[in-house]
């Protein structure tokens, strides 16, 4: 009897695993599942999914979405700035609540000029350290107050360094009166105080630190994106790092000036390529230097700017919005000319949170293969295009394949320039 009982049990088991398996190749629960639980869309946009078996529970007229189900498509459409949901049925049984945000339209310029890039450091960078013939022999003062490459001097006997010739006279007068000097150095996230004692050159006959400081930084790189409500705007999406340190820079300030590309070094596997570029003859200051961050550098415009080939400002993609597939990216190759230039998005990662690297990009367009080699050093910061709409920026390349690299949703290189996408809409007075 119990070996009946068994059997049965296995039996009924084997039916229910079975049908399981089978209700999971079934169409309508892979519909389902394929709807994600929350959504995020800007006003005016649409998004469909493959809905054959699922219905809609419509949400009341006066709400910020509208559903639209024909045969086999469920359409939704954002109509107004503002959150409401929607109820899925399966066979009759609510199953699922997919919550919807619909964000204020946004639009910003996307760039791709060549801009150069003036950046000052907060205080003085420590890049190294050299040997000061001393009476007594070789030493580094510096060294031995214990000062190490990569720090920043932020002030001197209570006096704020911000440039390098702010140094020189605090160096001469303790060489003369004898008396070590009081410093502060920033070193990461730490303040550090130290007492350092300048020795004088006996080749010279001056007073040196045994330290090799720099108070600033320029290069060349492309514009991402400009807001010409705000008058921000965001570039390179990457950290700019000291040569020498190998440390991002902390900005003091800094200027954007325009830049011309003069020629190009091909890259190749295993040697990356170059933009060859000057800045404008006449140097003029297009913008400040505010932030420097590992999404790229940020400030405000003082002019307004245009590439001459979008007129008008595009709408933007959110991380979860990029597709992979072709693609298109703005940058400039010869003289100050941008153009538009085939890619492909390999991979696309969608962030809930900010993070670098959130695209594997590949260069398809065959001029730009002839005239670069791919991805060359000066095109970080070129836009990245998705069906008319900016998805994000061009950061790294990789060294063994400059075909391909790295790129950035430009939905954190918003966030990183200060601007508010994500606007909660105003309650209504009651």
């Amino acid at each position: 009897m119990d070996l009946k009982k068994d059997f049965f049990r296995k039996f009924i088991g084997g039916i229910l695993l079975v049908s399981l398996i089978a209700l999971g190749f079934a169409k309508p629960v892979h519909e389902y599942l394929s709807i994600p639980g929350d959504i995020t869309l800007f006003e005016g946009q649409k998004l469909d999914f493959q809905a054959n078996a699922v219905q809609v529970t419509a949400p009341v007229e006066d709400s910020s979405i509208k559903v639209d189900q024909k045969g086999e498509t469920l359409s939704l459409e954002a109509k107004r700035h503002g959150k409401d949901e929607m109820v899925l049925e399966l066979a009759g049984f609510p199953v699922k609540k997919v919550d919807v945000n619909v964000l204020k339209d946004f639009k910003v310029r996307p760039g791709g000029q060549s801009i150069g890039v003036k950046l000052n450091t907060v205080g003085v960078l420590v890049v190294g350290h050299h040997q000061v013939q001393a009476d007594e022999g070789r030493v580094s003062p510096g060294e031995k107050a214990g000062i190490k490459k990569g720090d920043i001097i932020t002030e001197i006997n209570g006096q704020q360094i911000e440039k390098m010739a702010d140094v020189g006279p605090f160096v001469k007068q303790a060489g003369e009166d004898g008396k070590p000097l009081d410093v502060v150095i920033k070193r990461e996230n730490e303040k550090i105080k130290t007492q350092l004692q300048p020795e004088k050159d006996v080749n010279e006959n001056t007073y040196k630190l045994g330290l090799y400081i720099r108070d600033s930084a320029a290069g060349i790189g492309t514009m991402t994106f400009y807001h010409p409500q705000s008058k921000k705007y965001g570039a390179l999406g990457h950290v700019i790092s000291d040569m020498d340190t190998k440390k991002p820079i902390v900005v003091g300030d800094g200027q954007i000036v325009r830049s011309t590309v003069t020629s190009i070094e091909k890259g190749g596997k295993g040697n990356p390529g170059e933009k060859l570029a000057r800045f404008s003859s006449d140097r003029e200051v297009i913008g400040n230097i505010r932030r420097n961050s590992p999404f790229g550098i940020f400030g405000e415009l003082n002019k307004d700017i245009s590439n001459g080939v979008f007129d008008k400002p595009l709408p933007i993609a959110l991380s979860h919005q990029v597709k992979e597939g072709p693609a298109k990216i703005l940058t400039v190759v010869n003289n100050d000319e941008v153009n538009l230039f085939d890619i492909e998005i390999v991979s696309t990662i969608p962030q809930k949170f900010p993070a670098t690297k959130g695209m594997v990009i590949k260069v398809t367009d065959p001029e730009l293969l002839e005239k670069t080699g791919g991805i060359v050093q000066g095109m970080s910061g070129s836009p990245i295009i998705q069906g008319d709409k900016l998805v994000g920026a061009v950061t790294h390349v990789f060294v063994n394949d400059p075909t391909s690299g790295y790129g950035v949703h430009i939905e954190w290189m918003l966030n990183e320039a200060g601007i508010d996408i994500y606007e909660k809409p105003r309650e209504q007075a009651s």
